[in-house]
């Protein structure tokens, strides 16, 4: 009877925080940042955990049914769907190939602009849409949510937890305004090369300017008329409980911190599965030489045909066999060599044994995988933050960087040797592999301790920097510099009083001897 009674009582042990589940509200953003945020919330599902998935009607890649998660499907007339992906990227491929000059690049680059403004009213409308629903918000309201966890790119979920009044956890790596780091943790220009121009942490004058106008502006509209002028949409973001950020300092650079940042970097990686049997096939046919994958990532499925007829030509050079993302026309000068898939099972062909390089975008997931199996790369980014991924990796010999611009097939079959067959990009991309795995907690467990930690504590107000809170110009000190400033020179004025009423008293005793 006592075993059976013990064997009971470790069984009601074992499932009962399931039963204890908490409800989390998840607003995430769409495309490979829905990819990383799903797998937060399949394992938050199986802790016991209830999910609710903000979406829009023009979601792309975020289904409204799922097994793990109930959706609340938000109705928009326009979104960030296909066809906005698509028109946004044949803009930024024509600027890269330089089909714009003069002042029909400025008139492009005008272009760009307006599609991410275009973007963020999407986000603000989408916004006002749900506060305008008294039936939806009154539902969201008697959930009684414990958490919300965001992707602060987007600003709705950061504006919805202020309305409900909850404790929020960012998956982040970049906010609405650029790099996370910038609106959290010291950002000192002389030593941190980091997102934003490629070469330091600061945005560049247009990049400001345009998210004042274009962007904040938008989501400040909607946090003046539902929550009065007196909250800054800046103030919601910065007052995040916990940033959980996509990268670690094996990738980042070294840089200032703050507590309630959370490195959690590469917790979508795994250990390969075994290849589908026809794949399988295909990558042991290509003997001691190995093979290479291409993907450009969630948003780019195909090229322009000039630069896939390149890209395949250079490819067809190679002894190495070549897995290629691509749902383009088939390029004309496609060697035998290469497969062309629609899909591919990324991160296995990665742990693969016979893998030799890979072609990426630089997306953060890609090069993270890359880097979790010791894969070189080649990278050929384009917009957002691909350019400083890849550039990260190359600084530490992992990668080279091409330009869509200026790629041809002479260039590309150049890099392409030139990864394949010098031994010190393996090398440094598998020295970097035993240091990212080499950590105390897993990504992914350090993720979901802290965000079920914020709910234990309904949020995590120690964890926050007072500098939040504070005015530019106390966050700098200008007014303690101001003050000091005031005061030396109120003491060098009485000085110089004190030393022009003694000299006119002597000059006065000396006339008077005289």
């Amino acid at each position: 009877k006592s075993t059976v009674y013990y064997v009971l009582i470790t069984i009601l042990v074992s499932f009962g925080p399931v039963c204890q589940g908490d409800k989390i509200l998840v607003v995430p953003l769409d495309g490979s940042h829905w990819l990383n945020m799903d797998i937060i919330i399949q394992a938050l599902h199986k802790r016991g955990h209830t999910i609710d998935v903000v979406r829009s009607s023009k979601n792309w890649y975020i289904k409204e049914e799922s097994a793990y998660y109930s959706s609340v499907t938000v109705p928009v007339t326009e979104g960030f769907d296909e066809k906005f992906i698509k028109n946004y990227l044949r803009t930024l491929f024509d600027i890269e190939r330089g089909k714009f000059s003069g002042l029909n690049f400025i008139k492009a680059q005008v272009e760009a602009y307006s599609l991410m403004k275009t973007l963020a009213n999407f986000i603000s409308n989408m916004t006002v849409t749900m506060f305008e629903d008294e039936n939806m918000m009154k539902m969201l309201k008697n959930r009684q949510y414990d958490l919300v966890l965001t992707d602060p790119v987007w600003g709705t979920g950061v504006m919805l937890a202020h309305y409900l009044k909850l404790p929020v956890v960012f998956m982040v790596r970049w906010t609405a305004g650029g790099e996370g780091h910038l609106i959290v943790a010291p950002s000192p220009l002389s030593y941190i090369p980091m997102t934003g121009s490629g070469h330091s942490d600061a945005m560049t004058f247009i990049q400001r300017v345009q998210y004042r106008l274009q962007v904040k502006s938008a989501y400040q509209a909607v946090c003046d008329k539902y929550f009065g002028p007196h909250v800054d949409y800046d103030a919601l973001v910065r007052a995040a409980d916990i940033w959980l950020m996509r990268v670690d300092f094996v990738f980042e650079f070294p840089r200032p911190t703050m507590p309630n940042i959370v490195y959690i970097g590469g917790f979508q990686c795994k250990e390969a599965k075994t290849l589908p049997k026809d794949l399988e096939d295909f990558v042991q046919s290509s003997g001691e030489h190995g093979f290479i994958i291409m993907s450009l990532g969630t948003f780019i499925a195909e090229l322009p045909s000039e630069i896939t007829e390149e890209v395949a030509a250079a490819f067809a050079q190679l002894p190495q066999k070549v897995i290629w993302k691509h749902q383009g026309e088939r390029p004309s000068t496609l060697g035998n060599n290469t497969m062309l898939v629609d899909w591919m099972p990324q991160n296995d062909l990665l742990g693969h044994p016979k893998i030799r390089a890979f072609v990426a975008h630089g997306g953060t997931n890609g090069l993270q995988e890359a880097l979790f199996h010791g894969v070189p790369v080649i990278g050929l980014p384009l917009f957002f933050d691909q350019y400083d991924n890849v550039l990260r990796l190359r600084d530490r010999g992992g990668a080279k960087l091409l330009s869509l611009g200026t790629l041809n097939r002479n260039v590309f079959l150049e890099s392409l040797q030139d990864v394949l067959y010098n031994p010190a990009y393996k090398e440094n991309m598998q020295r970097l592999s035993t240091h990212h795995r080499d950590k105390p907690v897993k990504p992914l467990d350090s993720a979901l301790f802290w965000i079920e930690f914020v709910m234990r504590h309904k949020g995590a107000a120690h964890l926050q920097s007072e500098s939040y809170k504070m005015p530019w110009y106390i966050y700098h000190s200008v007014d303690v510099i101001a003050f000091l400033l005031l005061a030396l020179c109120t003491m060098f004025g009485m000085i110089f009083l004190i030393i022009r009423c003694v000299w006119r008293m002597f000059c006065k005793r000396k006339t008077k001897q005289d």
